[in-house]
């Protein structure tokens, strides 16, 4: 199962850099998704750059691994913690408003001494619109020409139209993550039916020679014959 998962992690790239890893300049600002593989005994974390009044929405999800459990934690830009659990399978967690900086996001392994977790996880801004496009596009049109349907409602059905959308995507990637989680379970399973049955057919075999063997004991007959 874990060899599955494995697979699956390693043909990932990271989306986001981990602890240590900066680049030259700050990331784009955008949604992003992520599947990695957590070594036992070990805690894997990412930076994140946020703008400032912001919406960060955080999802994470234990997809495989014995126990399907991890440790997850969120500190702020400044360094105060967030969020905080314990050995949990899944968790959604909102910041609003963001601080302008990196977040710090956190999977500990480290309870664990011999199962490694495949974790999936997704990150979500909802940024306001920047006041100097909305105003540039209104300003295209001029009050004068013949509209039947106000600005303003135009604005707020496209809106409307975005935000259902990206949450149609995110809706979608929550079911692959469910999928992939409930597939690996079933793969478990499996093998653990196949192991347990094989076990029991050669319990089975073992048992049915030991009977042969006792009734040819049964109807032996040892005594000498007179000649």
């Amino acid at each position: 199962m874990m060899a599955a998962g494995a697979a699956l992690g390693l043909a990932l790239w990271l989306l986001l850099p981990p602890v240590g890893v900066r680049g030259a300049g700050p990331p784009p600002i955008q949604d992003g998704e992520f599947t990695f593989l957590l070594p036992a005994g070990r805690k894997q974390c990412f930076y994140q750059s946020a703008p400032a009044n912001a919406s960060l929405e955080t999802e994470y999800q234990v997809i495989g691994g014995a126990g399907l459990d991890v440790d997850f934690s969120l500190e702020s830009p400044q360094g105060v913690l967030l969020v905080s659990e314990s050995r949990k399978a899944d968790g959604v967690h909102t910041v609003e408003p963001t601080e302008a900086g990196d977040y710090k996001l956190c999977f500990d392994n480290s309870f664990s001494t011999i199962s490694e977790k495949l974790v999936f996880f997704e990150l979500i801004f909802d940024s306001l619109q920047d006041e100097e496009e909305v105003e540039g596009w209104a300003e295209a049109v001029e009050p004068e020409e013949i509209l039947d349907v106000k600005m303003e409602d135009i604005k707020e059905s496209i809106e409307t139209m975005r935000t259902r959308l990206e949450r149609s995507i995110q809706v979608l990637t929550l079911l692959r993550a469910f999928e992939a989680r409930d597939r690996n379970l079933q793969e478990g399973n499996l093998e653990r039916v196949n192991f347990w049955s094989a076990v029991n057919v050669a319990v089975l075999l073992l048992v049915a020679v030991l009977q042969v063997c006792t009734l040819k004991r049964f109807f032996q007959d040892k005594r000498p014959v007179p000649t």
